[in-house]
């Protein structure tokens, strides 16, 4: 079974395949073309391989807004760290480990766990919901975070918490939707770019549908690709194709995955227990409709209606430029605290932090000195 699966892997790995790709994809670029990766798991691929230097001077890779906790604002830390003080004694929080040293205003969860708090670090919400189960002396807050990706599952455990009639269980939901997001990141025209490379993740729940009108909206092109090295650069096959075409539509590589439709089970359950609502991005400010709230159904496993939290007023590093990486406008290395003040061991901005964020990808797997070099001669 393993020598299987490793023997699939190396198939989309083929070095003399992949050279071959990147050949023909040069070859038939005649201009320069600005591509934005959406997902965090593509950041590390393209930076992994080596991609962005094996194709610069005719393909130019940006990050974009598709890593959950790098895109996780500083409010919500706040309002999770200011939880974990006021009611130290009396609650329990539970959380996905990457948002542990991400700071916020004045603090992080990472901080306040060694100060005291207590805070448990899980791998599904339904960790948390058996803990909500044997601690019945304590109320057990679920910090949500993350895309359509992992919203399903998180729906799913509100609803094993209903059926066991849990009373102690609780979630803060700061869960985020990225065709909103998009919108909102090319309204801003802060970007020239031809086309995306979409996140295979998020659409094999929601499908290919819902990138559609963005597209055809702001002229560009997008293909939802796997994550392997062989599956991007035959995406950007795909995107140089429509791009000379001027077709602004979207097309799927990641066809071992994800269907047009996307997964209809899976948005019945997530449509069941969330509803859209207004949502803050790092920097991209606060996007309509961009976020999921749970229903009214499930107000009462509403962290934030059941918690009187007040936070104090947000403060973020203004040297720091996470903000501008998310939004595709400077690469990582163009931050003046890039590998200086900030590192994955001393991280300062959350893109830095995350395993997924792109200045973390940039400063483990990118020759950046030499890149840089090599812009400033562009």
């Amino acid at each position: 079974m393993n020598e299987e699966k490793l023997r699939f892997i190396d198939e989309y790995r083929n070095k003399e395949l992949l050279l071959k790709l990147i050949k023909k994809l040069k070859r038939e670029i005649d201009n320069p073309i600005k591509i934005m990766e959406v997902c965090g798991t593509h950041t590390i691929s393209i930076s992994k391989f080596g991609i962005r230097r094996l194709l610069k001077g005719k393909v130019y890779l940006t990050s974009g807004p598709g890593c959950p906790v790098c895109v996780t604002p500083n409010e919500d830390i706040d309002w999770i760290i200011e939880l974990c003080r006021k009611f130290k004694e009396k609650i329990c929080l539970t959380v996905f480990g990457d948002i542990m040293r991400v700071p916020g205003s004045n603090s992080s969860l990472f901080i306040e766990k060694a100060k005291g708090a207590n805070i448990r670090i899980v791998y599904s919400p339904i960790e948390a919901i058996e803990i909500a189960k044997k601690r019945k002396d304590l109320k057990i807050v679920f910090f949500g975070i993350g895309f359509e990706t992992t919203a399903p599952s998180i729906a799913i455990s509100l609803i094993e918490a209903k059926k066991n009639k849990l009373e102690n269980f609780y979630l803060y939901s700061a869960h985020k939707l990225i065709p909103p997001a998009l919108d909102a990141l090319l309204s801003l025209g802060e970007i020239k770019l031809n086309g995306f490379i979409l996140p295979g993740h998020v659409s094999t729940i929601i499908g290919s549908n819902p990138y559609r009108p963005i597209l055809k909206k702001y002229g560009l092109a997008g293909v939802i690709a796997g994550f392997e090295p062989l599956d991007i650069i035959q995406a950007l096959l795909i995107l140089n194709e429509l791009i000379k075409n001027k077709i602004y539509d979207v097309k799927i590589q990641y066809s071992r995955s994800v269907k047009p439709e996307g997964n209809e089970k899976a948005k019945k359950i997530m449509n069941n227990v969330f509803k859209e609502c207004n949502s803050i991005w790092r920097g991209l400010g606060e996007i309509p409709n961009s976020g999921l709230e749970l229903r009214e159904e499930y107000n009462d496993m509403n962290a934030k209606l059941h918690f009187d939290i007040n936070i104090p007023p947000k403060y973020e590093n203004p040297a720091c430029k996470c903000g501008e990486v998310l939004r595709g406008i400077i690469y990582p290395y163009e931050c003046p605290l890039f590998a200086k003040a900030c590192t994955p061991n001393s991280p300062i901005g959350p893109c830095m932090v995350s395993s997924e964020g792109a200045c973390a990808a940039w400063y483990t797997y990118e020759d950046w000195k030499k890149y840089k070099e090599m812009m400033k001669n562009e």
